[in-house]
């Protein structure tokens, strides 16, 4: 062996050395899953890369992505919010139930932004002032509160024929890009810096990592977690005008099973059920996964039965990903010690 290769192979093994390969994988592999995807895709079927089509994935992904969004705070600090997808729907009723009184389509946005924004905030007061094991408690009343009310105020029907003006924010387009995605990426750069750039940004992930080490650290973990839910409740509320408007129509099963795809996205996007651990635009990449997912399975006419089971596949592996992640986390931390 040359002195030429042996320099070549020491760089090789340096490159993939686990500590230098985790964090890489952690922070680009969402993005390269996603490349690789969209690459098989385009090969078998030459619908899918076509502008309208790729233009329609970014649509379709938009409400996941703010749901995404609210579950990537909740999970960062080693929580979930299996709430999500109900407050959408009630959202979306509530949203058509103010448009149909004559509310105008401002009033009745503040007004739905505000009502998911308390509901995200009773999720919080329930985890923290009762002392509960696991958000999972509250978040699952909640989930089935906010559905029940959802039908009881719709009486189980869609409410539809929405206003013009409400419609724009759903389905219409600025330049010709469609509305809602040029509000998920405003939504994203703006909790990116709040993430990253301000003190509470920096408390959520320090809640995440060590809860008790935050508590000692003079962090105000219960008003955290409170703002927390409360976000979660609001982007869900969003979501729930966006898919309104979009479908002209509030109809009460909006969100069914949607709190799994945003779980999803957000694992998928790098983010770790033990908390501490995730990023804005990684819960991005992985929303757009599951959105090309879908798209992919309907253009090359894959039943919804199927597509159904294919998600659920998805969803175990990329929790089965996180725990493989975390236990050579585990590992790296006990060889340094």
């Amino acid at each position: 062996m040359t002195r030429e290769t042996s320099s070549a192979m020491a760089d090789v093994g340096r490159i993939l050395r686990p500590d230098l390969l985790l964090p890489l994988l952690r922070r680009f592999g969402p993005l390269l899953a996603l490349l690789l995807m969209s690459g098989a895709l385009a090969m078998l079927s030459p619908h899918f890369l076509t502008f309208e089509n790729v233009l329609n994935v970014f649509r379709q992904s938009a409400v996941n992505a703010l749901l995404a969004l609210g579950q990537l705070l909740v999970i960062i600090t080693a929580g979930i919010d299996l709430s999500v997808g109900s407050v959408l729907g009630l959202c979306c009723v509530l949203a058509a139930l103010f448009l149909k009184a004559g509310v105008p389509a401002s009033v009745a946005i503040a007004a739905t932004l505000a009502l998911g924004t308390a509901l995200g905030m009773t999720n919080g007061l329930l985890f923290t002032k009762l002392r509960l094991p696991h958000p999972f408690i509250p978040t699952l009343g909640m989930m089935n509160v906010a559905r029940g009310l959802a039908l009881v105020l719709s009486g189980g029907f869609p409410i539809s024929e929405l206003p013009e003006d409400f419609r724009f924010w759903g389905a219409g387009a600025l330049g010709g890009i469609p509305m809602p995605v040029i509000i998920v990426l405003v939504i994203y750069a703006l909790f990116h810096l709040f993430l990253t750039r301000t003190t509470v940004g920096r408390d959520i992930y320090a809640i995440g990592g060590n809860k008790q080490a935050a508590l000692l650290s003079g962090i105000p973990v219960d008003r955290r977690l409170i703002t927390v839910y409360a976000m979660s409740g609001g982007l869900a509320a969003l979501g729930g005008i966006i898919l309104a408007g979009r479908m002209n129509s509030g109809f009460p099963l909006a969100g069914v099973g949607a709190e799994l795809d945003a779980i999803a996205a957000v694992i998928i996007g790098g983010a770790s059920f033990f908390g501490g651990v995730g990023t804005v635009w990684g819960t991005l990449v992985g929303a757009l996964i599951m959105g090309v997912l879908r798209n992919g399975l309907n253009l090359l006419d894959v039943s919804a039965y199927w597509q159904t089971t294919v998600i659920g596949i998805v969803i175990v592996i990329a929790v089965w990903v996180d725990v493989l992640r975390q236990r050579a986390l585990e590992r790296r931390r006990v060889l340094r010690k």
